[in-house]
């Protein structure tokens, strides 16, 4: 008689869990996988325009080529013709890795204010639904305060849900950079929230980072990326349990690191579904990436911090009152994100969240967690307060397996 433990029966018994998780997921939720996102007109119209246009006689390059063949281009152009592109086509330039960031910045402010321009026509526009007049006013609120004084934006595309980055601190002169990746329910209008949340949304998780990495080493030269920049799953449907858009943000991911100026050590902070995305990028990080902190995850689709197949430091934690412990961790026919990254089994340094009460507590200033965190993006491993599991979440790794 054939064995449960070794029949297929046993893969069987974990497709049905598995699918029977999402059920669930489907019928305590609602039915939330992110739509298929649709370019708006004025990107599709810019991105055709810079690709007939041509400057001082020559074409343009392609808005795909390499970031280092686009940085070389920039670096050929008078700062006249720079500016020139980006006031231009701002929707390319400011989403293009190999620009210069002060221009991105630059392009972006455009992109901004003609974005706000037509949010501000659809509010009283009377062809939409009164939900639809609501979400233009959303927007309209959203572009606004993106436009505050001072704001850097990395990266801003108001197609479907919309694609968001913003850096706090200076980019360029950096010494360490930290890149925050969030989860869930990620677009434009949930880029930052007010109040009791306010360090819960993506742009409030990296003011927080930044603030306490000044405070664990002041006079450091570092920058924190909130980096909203990828179609995240919309709910905890289907998208959530699959890993499709977190393997189409790893690229996006490891494109923005390839371009990142100078030549600072950088450590990603993976939230959630941004764990997943970041465990998916793992084995195409630039060298330059130090180190990988998960927080909440649901699994990085690897069975060990190994099978990450990274140089990067590995280092992962959980709040004892984050209900994603209870999701199973399993992969199976693509559903499920695989192993549990706060498993010492699973290898990663496990380290201390007290104080992050619950899934979304993580950068909240006080907590251990966002200290653990800005030690780790400051580099000062030997303060990082280890987990009660994992007492040696500091030990150096062998010289030869440094990022």
């Amino acid at each position: 008689m054939t064995s449960f433990d070794s029949s297929p029966t046993l893969s069987a018994w974990r497709a049905v869990l598995a699918l029977a998780v999402v059920f669930v997921m489907l019928a305590t939720t609602g039915w939330t996988a992110v739509r298929r996102q649709h370019a708006d007109a004025p990107r599709e119209i810019a991105f055709a325009a810079w690709a007939r246009d041509r400057i001082a006689g020559h074409a343009l390059p392609a808005t795909d080529a390499p970031a280092y063949r686009l940085a070389r281009f920039f670096a050929t152009l008078t700062a006249r013709q720079q500016v020139a592109l980006a006031d231009k086509y701002p929707l390319v330039v400011g989403n293009m890795n190999g620009a210069p960031v002060m221009l991105r910045y630059r392009a972006n402010r455009h992109a901004l204010s003609r974005a706000e321009r037509e949010e501000r026509r659809r509010t009283t526009d009377g062809r939409l639904s009164p939900d639809g007049r609501h979400q233009a006013l959303l927007r309209l609120e959203r572009f606004r305060s993106l436009l505050a004084k001072d704001r850097q934006i990395l990266a801003f595309d108001p197609s479907g849900r919309g694609r968001v980055a913003e850096v706090f601190g200076d980019l360029d002169r950096a010494e360490r950079v930290s890149v925050v990746v969030p989860g869930v329910d990620t677009n434009l209008l949930t880029l930052e929230r007010a109040g009791h949340k306010r360090n819960a949304a993506p742009v409030g998780m990296a003011r927080s980072l930044y603030g306490a990495e000044r405070e664990a080493l002041p006079g450091a030269r570092t920058a924190v990326i909130a980096w909203a920049d990828y179609t995240a799953p919309a709910g905890l449907g289907v998208d959530a349990a699959l890993g499709g858009l977190a393997a189409n943000g790893a690229v996006r991911l490891n494109a923005l690191l390839g371009a990142l100026p100078g030549a600072s050590a950088v450590s990603l902070f993976c939230h959630s579904y941004g764990s997943v995305l970041c465990g998916l990028a793992a084995r195409g990080l630039p060298d330059r990436v130090s180190d990988i902190a998960v927080a909440g995850s649901p699994g990085m689709r690897a069975d060990s911090a190994a099978g990450l197949d990274t140089r990067a430091r590995v280092w992962a934690m959980r709040d004892s009152g984050d209900w994603i412990e209870d999701v199973p961790n399993m992969e199976v026919g693509g559903l499920g994100h695989g192993a549990d990254p706060v498993d010492p089994e699973f290898g990663a340094r496990i380290v201390s969240a007290d104080g992050a009460i619950g899934h979304s507590g993580y950068f909240e200033p006080g907590t251990e967690s966002l200290s653990n965190f800005a030690a780790i993006g400051v580099g000062a491993y030997d303060t990082v307060s280890c987990a009660s599991t994992d007492q040696a979440c500091h030990r150096e790794i062998p010289e030869d397996a440094r990022a």
